[in-house]
C-alpha cells in the first residue's frame, strides 16, 4: 500500500493574486479544496460583496483592522479589530465597512470552492466593467446565492 501525499499550501508574501474594487481590494489566497481565502480591505464605508448566502460553505471573516458592518439575515451588526464572525450555509448575509471606517478582513470559506472566477468578476462590476446580472448564471457554481436586501445597512 503506497503512502498517501499530502503537501500543505503555503502563499509567500507578494505570491497570491490580486483584484481591485473600486473602493478596495482583493488579495485571493487559497482557491477551493478544504478552504476558499482571501483578504479584503475596504475604503472608508465601502460595500463588500452583494447580499448572498451559501448553500454549500461556511463563512469566516477575521477583522484585521478598522470595523465591519455585517447584515446576518434581520441582524445589523458591528465588528471591530480583532472580532470573528462565522456564518452558516443559507444565512443571507451582506457586510462593508462601517460609516466612517476603512476594514482590513480575512475571509475563509470552507469547504472550499474554486471563487477566484467570482471575486474577479465581481471586481469588475464595482468598477462599472460588468453589470452584476453577469453573476447569475453562476450562482451554483460559485455557491454565491444573491438576496433582495436592499438599504442593507439599515433594519427597518
Amino acid at each position: 500500500m503506497e503512502a498517501e501525499t499530502r503537501a500543505a499550501l503555503v502563499v509567500q508574501p507578494g505570491e497570491a493574486g490580486g483584484a481591485s474594487l473600486s473602493d478596495g481590494a482583493f488579495e485571493l489566497l487559497a482557491d477551493g479544496g478544504a478552504v476558499s481565502a482571501s483578504r479584503l480591505t475596504l475604503k472608508t464605508g465601502a460595500d463588500g460583496a452583494p447580499p448572498h448566502h451559501h448553500k454549500l460553505s461556511h463563512e469566516a471573516f477575521y477583522v484585521l483592522g478598522g470595523t465591519m458592518l455585517f447584515r446576518l439575515g434581520d441582524t445589523l451588526t458591528t465588528v471591530g479589530k480583532g472580532g470573528l464572525v462565522v456564518i452558516p450555509p443559507g444565512l443571507p448575509h451582506v457586510f462593508g465597512a462601517a460609516d466612517g471606517e476603512e476594514a482590513d478582513v480575512f475571509v475563509v470559506l470552507s469547504p472550499g470552492i474554486e471563487r477566484f472566477g467570482y471575486f474577479e468578476k465581481l471586481a469588475a462590476i464595482s468598477r462599472g466593467e460588468a453589470e452584476l446580472d453577469s453573476l447569475i448564471p453562476e450562482q451554483d457554481r460559485y455557491d454565491v446565492h444573491f438576496e433582495n436586501m436592499s438599504h442593507w445597512r439599515s433594519v427597518t
